[in-house]
């Protein structure tokens, strides 16, 4: 999705550069003993919310153990766990399959917090759109089992032919019926900020008044179209009320507004993780060790 465009950026920001590598270093020694480290509910970041990492790009091909024995490594607290990816956690798992995965999180430092889903609701063939609803309700009973708190949708796009209204009204409806099942199930629905045009704040406004439902909200997805004369604000004011989840990606883009975006979450109480989605890396612990240390400025 962003891997090319975010290695790009990445070397271009000199990063891997002499001063870059200064940066990588204080981070590195900061973080020198993980046995020292103290991810305790007790001493949570000043900002409220804390640090947690997408599979989707850096750890796609990285197992359980990997993924965990990594986070707690470098001080990332949580993860959402994207569909397909190496670490196997997948609806076709056995109940007992299911309980491990929740084992090996629960006697960790790291948090099961989310499953990342492909799943999408603007298509106009109803026999799609069921499909889409039905495994929708399959990953709230997986999440339910594992513990997660929410489930990862999108928008994907706006389908040919059709008025925009229209679609938006149907991911809408679509959306609240699912919520139903997460309801029921004590779990979260989250809508991805996403998809070409749909992911522009006004339509997913649109789409969650359509929805209108409690266990349904809004996953903020650091776009560049949330940007209007270099602020985010009258984006995430737009849709503040429905926010239960938030991705970030590459903290070293000039281009975004970091700091003011994560005023914003303090000043609106967020008290739960913006994750990073963040491109894959030949040193992933290294860029890891260095993104927290981006972060920790940024919300200081």
């Amino acid at each position: 999705m962003m891997a090319e465009r975010g290695r790009r950026a990445f070397l271009k920001s000199g990063i891997l550069g002499v001063g870059g590598l200064g940066v990588l270093d204080m981070a590195n020694r900061a973080w020198a003993a993980p046995s020292e480290l103290s991810l305790s509910r007790a001493s949570e970041p000043a900002p409220g919310f804390k640090l947690g990492l997408v599979t989707y790009n850096l750890a796609r091909d990285w197992d359980i153990e990997t993924l965990i024995k990594n986070c707690e490594k470098t001080g990332f607290e949580a993860v959402e766990l994207r569909t397909t990816h190496k670490h196997g956690v997948e609806l076709p798992l056995t109940k007992e399959q299911r309980a491990e995965v929740r084992r090996r999180f629960e006697n960790s430092r790291v948090r099961l917090l989310s499953l990342g889903t492909t799943c999408e609701y603007h298509s106009p063939d109803l026999a799609g759109l069921e499909k889409n609803m039905e495994e929708t309700r399959r990953w709230c009973e997986l999440a339910h089992a594992l513990g997660c708190l929410g489930v990862k949708v999108r928008p994907n796009g706006f389908a040919g032919g059709v008025p925009h209204e229209k679609t938006l009204e149907q991911i809408g409806r679509a959306l609240a019926k699912c919520g139903n099942t997460a309801r029921d199930l004590g779990v979260e629905i989250w809508l991805e900020v996403h998809g070409p045009e749909t992911q522009r704040p006004p339509n997913i406004h649109r789409i969650m008044e359509v929805c209108n439902h409690p266990a349904v909200g809004v996953c903020w997805n650091s776009n560049d179209t949330d940007v209007a004369n270099g602020s985010v604000k009258q984006s995430f004011d737009l849709l503040r009320p429905w926010l239960r989840h938030c991705h970030i990606n590459e903290l070293w883009r000039k281009e975004y507004p970091w700091r003011e975006l994560f005023g914003l979450l303090k000043a609106a109480g967020y008290n739960r993780y913006t994750l990073a989605e963040i491109p894959s890396s030949c040193e992933p612990i290294r860029l890891m060790h260095y993104y927290r240390a981006l972060w920790e400025g940024l919300v200081a």
